[in-house]
């Protein structure tokens, strides 16, 4: 496959189904439809962990989140482990970043050559609060503001947006008549559909909020939730807050925001195409974790079901297959190999054992559904690790302390069903669970992040101190 150059797209919270590519019955996303069309769109694609920032930290260096110990929303990466970035200026190629990225600041050398109006973890701490866990802090407040302020309007993380893509066509254009010797990678970083959940009107308006579905799988229906999701609620119950009508609301919102994203993401690829830079450039599209959007009653990410723990992967441009749908699992830590191969480096030779591969080799092979695919979490609101594996038609998800799922994502694609909860299935959760046990011990795993996190939160004066230290909700735009 010839060099090329990349830019590298990456969205917020978007939820792995909500495309109209994807087969979603009502989102309206034009622009990712079409960037599907001429590539490869990766149907089984997952974060490294349901959360901002972990889940960043993975995407940046290619390793799992346990590897690097970046928990949660308050300990972001910082570039003291090599990414592709960093492989990258070895290797001589330029490498900038457009927007949010959600590591520790702009300063720490994170593997770019410029940062334009880059978006990092607050105050460099991040949401210190988040990482208390022992179960005794009380977030109910903070969860019922959580989706305040909602409806139509602008929000600082509109205008974030609409800069970061104008920036964009700027630097595409300047990159157009300056020329280069060598493939350079351009990482854009938007924001939306991250809430808060304010659209501007003509989107919202695209989804009637009368015609909106219910939330699948709701306890207010007679769905009972998982007993570790359960204890998840508890500590910071969102939906207590709202009735039928806002959640219908919110839900118009959150694809308002899935519409207004795809029109930047437009923006991006509409500047390829006027530079006529679209001949010699890939482009990746994916985000850093989904969203529940009030599946089980959850809204937002932190869970390990498809909703958020599942991501969109597009992958299109020169000798990347036109149209072609992917069916091997895939994960962000392939992403980092799919960088330096597609500007023609070798995909794993910067890195020591890496867990990944690169996008252009398996969507260009046969699919491979047995392919196992790992994510983890702990932090807010989780009271105790969590870990996910995937592969062929079965997902696993253990919880140290809880009882494990089991899903048939062929015959069940919405998990409804836990099939741990029968005799039937017995060998295939033993075989998982090994699985599992081979690449890390759960309880050891659990262990350690409890500690650090204690750890820090005895570094910024104990719990009552630490409780009001980082934003209290989504990171502000730096605007």
């Amino acid at each position: 496959m010839r060099p090329a150059n990349l830019v590298v797209i990456m969205s917020d919270e978007h939820h792995p189904r909500a495309m109209g590519v994807a087969g979603h019955p009502f989102a309206i996303t034009p622009n990712l439809d079409r960037l599907a069309a001429r590539g490869t769109r990766f149907d089984a694609a997952y974060c490294n962990s349901p959360i901002c920032v972990p889940s960043r930290a993975s995407f940046a260096t290619g390793r799992y989140v346990h590897e690097l110990g970046t928990w949660d929303n308050a300990i972001a990466y910082d570039g003291r482990v090599p990414g592709w970035g960093h492989a990258l200026q070895r290797s001589g190629h330029r490498v900038d970043s457009i927007g949010k990225l959600h590591y520790r600041n702009a300063e720490d050398p994170t593997g770019f050559d410029h940062q334009y109006h880059p978006m990092h973890i607050y105050g460099g701490h991040g949401m210190v609060w988040g990482a208390l866990r022992d179960g005794k802090a009380d977030f109910t407040d903070r969860a019922h503001v959580m989706l305040d302020p909602i409806g139509a309007g602008t929000s600082k993380y509109n205008i974030y947006d609409d800069r970061i893509a104008g920036e964009a066509e700027t630097w595409l254009a300047r990159a157009a008549r300056e020329g280069s010797d060598r493939p350079w990678v351009l990482f854009v970083g938007f924001v939306a559909p991250h809430f808060p959940l304010t659209v501007p009107k003509e989107f919202l308006d695209l989804y009637p909020v009368d015609k909106m579905p219910s939330p699948r799988l709701h306890p207010k229906d007679g769905h009972p939730r998982h007993p570790w999701l359960e204890a998840s609620h508890h500590i910071h119950p969102v939906d207590d807050a709202l009735d039928d009508e806002r959640r219908r609301l919110a839900t118009a919102c959150y694809y308002g925001l899935c519409t207004w994203v795809d029109r930047q993401v437009g923006r991006v690829i509409g500047a390829l195409e006027r530079t006529g830079l679209s001949e010699t450039t890939r482009v990746v599209y994916t985000s850093d974790h989904g969203d529940n959007i009030g599946a089980r009653g959850i809204w937002g990410k932190s869970t390990h079901y498809d909703d958020a723990v599942g991501v969109p992967m597009i992958v299109a441009g020169p000798d990347v297959a036109r149209g072609r749908v992917c069916r091997t699992p895939v994960s962000l830590v392939d992403v980092a190999p799919t960088i330096m191969d597609a500007v023609g480096e070798d995909p794993y030779a910067w890195s020591k054992d890496l867990p990944g591969r690169s996008l252009l080799e398996i969507g260009s092979a046969p699919d491979d559904p047995a392919r196992t695919v790992f994510s983890e979490y702990h932090a807010f609101a989780s009271p105790s690790a969590a870990f996910m594996l995937r592969n062929g038609r079965f997902k696993y998800n253990y919880y140290v302390g809880y009882p494990p799922e089991l899903f048939d994502l062929a015959a069940d694609p919405g998990e409804e069903r836990n099939l741990a909860r029968t005799g039937e299935h017995a060998r295939i959760l033993a075989q998982f669970e090994k699985q599992l046990r081979a690449m890390l011990d759960p309880e050891a795993t659990d262990a350690r992040a409890k500690a650090d996190q204690a750890d820090l939160i005895a570094r910024f004066g104990g719990p009552e101190k630490a409780c009001n230290v980082g934003a209290p909700g989504a990171t502000p735009a730096p605007i």
